[in-house]
């Protein structure tokens, strides 16, 4: 059985740049999920519109706990 041949070191990935961290994507999905959720409406897709209201709900909440401990500190 042949030898394979040696591998080449990989360089290590660059580290990703700072994107806000969970509460600004919180805050720009809530922003997206607006619109989102009236699409899936006016095109009668409920289970969709109803989906995408949750997730709303959802990102909506984390905002306002956020808030609320922001207010405490």
């Amino acid at each position: 059985m042949a030898a394979s041949p040696p591998r080449k070191k990989r360089k290590p990935a660059a580290k990703p740049a700072r994107d806000g961290g969970s509460n600004e994507a919180a805050d720009f999905i809530a922003e997206q999920l607006v619109d989102l959720a009236r699409l899936a409406r006016r095109h009668k897709l409920g289970t969709l519109g109803l989906l995408l209201d949750m997730s709303l709900m959802e990102a909506r909440e984390k905002a306002r706990r956020r808030a609320k401990r922001a207010r405490k500190h």
